[in-house]
């Protein structure tokens, strides 16, 4: 594979990522219950957004830095 197009690979590990974030915070959204858990479930979103959307950010930036490098 050429170093051109490895932004590319970046950029679906940043798609896959918020696709796991919005299956992972769902499986918590239907576990979840108040009665049997003290903690709010915002918890819960802070904690997957940490976990996903922050790594995601990351590689999404990596990509875009190395799209700019290997398009010159």
């Amino acid at each position: 594979m050429k170093k051109e197009n490895i932004y590319k690979i970046l950029y679906m590990v940043c798609i896959f990522l918020i696709i796991g974030f919005g299956i992972r915070l769902g499986v918590d959204y239907f576990k979840y219950d108040s009665a049997n858990n003290s903690a709010p479930f915002y918890t819960f979103v802070i904690e997957r957004t940490i976990e996903f959307i922050v790594p995601s950010m990351i590689v999404f930036i990596i990509g875009k830095v190395m799209k700019r490098k290997y398009s010159k």
